[in-house]
């Protein structure tokens, strides 16, 4: 019987990833980049570091305490930097790391094609809601 050194076990699990499994890892990641406010937020630092207050301003309706839930979680998966300059207010910069850009290609594919094929959805809506008696509007 062969032993089987840590990293080899963490190797074959990455091999195994599943997505489509809930006690995955990449489920739970799938699950928090897919998330609304990651999307927008990583979206809106693709072209460059912005403060807080222009994060804010940005992506609208995003409350404080969401935006900040926003960027911690961001942060602690390595996808953003927080730089804090000592100055009078305290002035702080969210930029994306490598893993974050790579990730803003992605999405900020996504939040074009929305901005762009939306129209089409809301017709398919409309005849969607038309055809089908009963279906709540």
């Amino acid at each position: 019987m062969a032993t089987t050194t840590a990293a080899q076990r963490r190797e074959q699990a990455r091999v195994e990833y599943d997505a489509f499994l809930k006690s995955c890892p990449t489920n739970q990641l799938l699950d928090r980049i897919s998330d609304k406010w990651v999307g927008l937020v990583v979206s809106a630092l693709a072209p460059g570091p912005l403060r807080y207050s222009d994060l804010g301003r940005k992506i609208a309706g995003v409350s404080p305490k969401m935006l900040t839930q926003t960027l911690r979680s961001l942060e602690r998966d390595g996808l953003l930097t927080r730089t804090v300059t000592p100055s009078v207010p305290v002035r702080v910069d969210y930029a994306l790391t490598p893993l974050g850009q790579n990730l803003a290609l992605l999405l900020t594919a996504v939040k074009d094609w929305a901005e762009t094929h939306f129209d089409e959805v809301r017709e398919a809506r409309v005849r969607y809601d038309a055809d089908s008696p009963g279906v709540q509007k």
